[in-house]
């Protein structure tokens, strides 16, 4: 008997075509929410089913990841299942008052499917489990808090994201270590501290979750005064949109969804891979078997069409066989480091 017979339909099943088509056709706006909260959950495998049935019911979508420690969501509901969709998530004693993220440019079409995934970590931090502790962690900051702070002049800002996040967007002054995954994050950001354990230390990331796990490591290695900004970067642009605050942010904030940024500031602080000029605006190489994130601007997309390099462009043209034949057993480049060899000149 099959294992995962009574789960065919716990999981999504059609082409990426295929969902596009679906999400076109539809007639409703979708909001884009994110959040996350470190709690217990004793089987994370049955709580998975179980919202994954209920999200597919109200036509949700997004990439959710659940684990022992907790649940980290980025996802968008149809506006007219809002509601119920709180209901239902509050109604878990784990989840209730769970704060959300709204998306700050959301034009609904941040996600194609749905993804509920169990992990070992809901933030993969590359150490064991009790290491540290995850729940003693920094002071949490609003807007006018993280503002104030910076115009002291006596705090140290650090960007807990990665390099090609950072590169789009960041806070004025703000350390922007040059690691690709947050497991490589947390000794790079310690190394940069060292010595500054006595120092006000503002930590920030997209939604807060990151921030949320850093905190607590550095105040495990001694670090007095751990501060974070509430609710993230998305959280900020709303809190200095809805008080008039000044914002201290310079260029866009990327989010890991189709959309690959929004922006939260009119500057553009970044510059295409290839030509050099002025651009923010990411894109996965049009070579399937590459598939590289990179910066890339309109004239460099249509020159190149839609590609990382000259071998690429060439790969494109190919029979389709051709194509899925090149692509077998090997690894896709995950993104572009400005640290390593350039892109197509």
């Amino acid at each position: 008997m099959d294992p995962n017979a009574g789960k065919k339909n716990l999981y999504n099943k059609l082409g990426r075509e295929q969902l596009l088509k679906k999400l076109e056709a539809e007639d409703f706006s979708r909001r884009t929410v994110s959040f996350y909260r470190y709690v217990i959950i004793d089987d994370p495998e049955a709580l998975r089913d179980q919202l994954f049935t209920e999200w597919n019911q109200l036509n949700c979508l997004g990439r959710i990841y659940l684990a022992k420690e907790g649940i980290n969501a980025q996802m968008n509901v149809p506006e007219h299942h809002w509601a119920s969709f709180v209901e239902k998530l509050y109604s878990y004693p784990e989840f209730k008052d769970t704060p959300f993220k709204l998306a700050v440019e959301d034009d609904g079409k941040s996600f194609l499917k749905l993804t509920v995934k169990v992990r070992s970590k809901i933030v993969a931090d590359g150490l064991e489990n009790g290491t540290y502790d995850v729940t003693n962690v920094g002071k949490h900051l609003s807007a006018q808090e993280w503002n104030e702070a910076i115009e002291s002049g006596k705090a140290i800002v650090v960007d807990i994201r990665n390099h090609y996040e950072s590169e789009i967007g960041h806070f004025e002054g703000a350390l922007l270590p040059e690691a690709e995954t947050f497991r490589d994050e947390l000794p790079e950001v310690l190394e940069m501290l060292k010595g500054k354990e006595e120092q006000k230390v503002l930590l920030y990331c997209t939604g807060g979750i990151r921030c949320e796990k850093t905190s607590a490591f550095l105040k495990h290695h001694g670090f007095k005064d751990v501060n974070q900004l509430h609710g993230g970067i998305i959280d900020y642009a709303r809190q200095i949109k809805v008080q008039e605050l000044p914002n201290k942010f310079k260029g866009k904030n990327f989010v890991f969804d189709d959309r690959l940024g929004e922006g939260i500031s009119d500057e553009i602080i970044a510059h295409c891979h290839q030509c050099g000029k002025p651009c923010d605006t990411h894109v996965n190489c049009a070579n399937k078997e590459c598939n590289l994130l990179f910066i890339q601007c309109a004239e460099c997309a249509e020159k190149h069409e839609d590609t990382c390099s000259a071998e690429c462009q060439e790969i494109i043209h190919l029979p389709e066989e051709e194509q899925k034949e090149k692509r077998k057993g090997k690894e896709q480049k995950k993104r572009f480091s400005s640290h390593r060899k350039p892109l197509l000149r």
